[in-house]
This record gives C-alpha cells, sequence and structure tokens, in this order.
C-alpha cells in the first residue's frame, strides 16, 4: 500500500493496453470503479468470477457501446492485479477470455511464490 492507504494496480499482460483501447465513457468509468477498489471499496457492478482463480472478481460496465469487463483479484496485500480487460460480445463471458484471465492470474501466484 502507499502512503493515502490505497493499494497500487499491477496490470498483466496486455490488460493495461486492452483498458486504454476502451470508449472514453467505459475506460472512466472502468477507471472511477477500479479506484474504489483500490481503497477496498467494492465497485458498482461486479461479481465473484472464481472460475479464473480464488478471489478474482469481474466489473461490469454497461455503455451505450457494448458491455465492457475488467477482470482482477484484489486478495493480495501488495496490489490489484489487472489480469484482463475486454468486451463483451455475447451474453456468456468466452472460453478464450477466460482462459486469458487463468493463465495470468496462474502467473501471478507463481510470481509471488518466487519472491517469498
Amino acid at each position: 500500500m502507499d502512503n493515502d492507504g490505497e493499494k497500487e494496480i499491477r496490470w498483466v499482460g496486455s490488460a493495461f493496453a486492452d483498458l486504454v483501447a476502451f470508449p472514453d465513457e467505459p475506460r472512466r468509468d472502468a477507471g472511477f470503479q477500479l479506484s474504489k477498489v483500490q481503497a477496498g471499496l467494492e465497485p458498482e457492478d461486479w461479481k465473484p468470477f472464481e472460475v479464473v482463480g480464488t478471489g478474482t472478481k469481474e466489473i461490469r460496465i454497461r455503455d451505450s457501446s457494448g458491455i465492457f469487463q475488467v477482470m482482477y483479484v484484489a486478495k493480495f496485500e501488495e496490489a490489484v492485479y489487472l489480469l484482463h480487460c475486454f468486451q463483451k460480445k455475447t451474453q456468456a463471458t468466452s472460453k478464450q477470455d477466460k482462459d486469458i484471465a487463468a493463465v495470468r492470474y496462474r502467473a501471478v501466484v507463481n510470481a509471488r511464490k518466487v519472491k517469498k
């Protein structure tokens, strides 16, 4: 945690570039929701996404340009890890998007083990 009690965000894989590519409104909303997560608060529209890994959650952002998802894990004390950011094309989250997030989750867990 930094001085003001907020956890830093650690971007995994292409998550940062993917989020920056969102249209303006969803990108701003995602930033606002992530600042809540950093402060230890719940985002407005989220659900657990444990299929990716324990403690994984997804923020859902609805906009006129579509539905956007931001998958993260905040259970580790040192940071909020952003695993995957994408626009949903169907009602269900695609296997590809779940797989990307799961691979990145495992990479975070493995990297944390090496540091200990």
